[in-house]
């Protein structure tokens, strides 16, 4: 049986830790502006083709005023990191501690580094009026379905969720649409307007654009907990 006061000591630290990697997050990131979030594979290679589309989409998007913010890994986030770099834009990388994988790469201007993978989802959150969601692995999935749990629940106000590739994406979409709305009936109808599958960066930063010029018509910036859902 696991002694649950075990270590408090070394518990009343770890709390410590966790405020400083908030109060760092926070102080850093206020600044920086509109800002769209990329997820994906950091097994991606450059000579992939969803690399470059990934290099052409944070190309667009900072060019349309917006900063990119990724888990400053390899694979997708490195090629967002590089064109927001090499297209003269803010390139955030939000680092975490792993045994493996996850080697900062180098095309960040603004670089922060996390060891509680929470505190670090809250940044991704916080700051973007939009996901980018390429293809990738279990973190890329938990990133997704995450920010639809946030829409759902009316924990976060709605922003653009956008799904890259349409024939990696196509299996779950329908899954999701036949099995957990049709068959079983775990989720609702308008759970599956959550997310938009597009294929050109061009889909993409229309999207993210439209949403913010619709945002800054309506003059309200919506609190998490009081979502509109169309």
């Amino acid at each position: 049986m696991v002694d649950i006061t075990d270590n408090p000591v070394q518990d009343l630290w770890r709390i410590f830790k966790i405020m400083a990697e908030f109060v760092e997050g926070f102080e850093e990131l206020a600044s920086v502006g509109p800002a769209v979030s990329f997820f994906g594979s950091a097994r991606t290679k450059p000579e992939d083709r969803y690399y470059k589309l990934a290099e052409q989409t944070a190309s667009e998007i900072v060019k349309a005023g917006f900063a990119i913010i990724t888990g400053g890994g390899g694979g997708i986030m490195e090629a967002a990191n590089k064109a927001a770099a090499e297209a003269g834009g803010k390139s955030i990388g939000l680092n975490i501690e792993l045994p493996m994988e996850q080697m900062p790469n180098e095309y960040q201007n603004m670089s922060l580094h996390f060891r509680y993978f929470f505190c670090r989802k809250v940044m991704f959150l916080k700051y973007a009026h939009g996901f980018i969601v390429l293809p990738g692995g279990f973190g890329t999935m938990d990133e997704f379905f995450e920010s639809l749990v946030l829409i759902q629940t009316l924990k976060q106000a709605s922003f653009p969720v956008i799904l890259m590739g349409s024939d990696y994406w196509g299996g779950l979409i329908d899954w999701m649409r036949e099995t957990m709305l049709g068959k079983d009936g775990y989720i609702s109808p308008e759970d599956m307007n959550d997310f938009t599958v597009v294929d050109t960066p061009e889909a993409a930063t229309k999207i993210i654009v439209d949403f913010k010029e619709a945002k800054g018509r309506s003059g309200l910036d919506l609190p998490s907990g009081m979502k509109k859902r169309s």
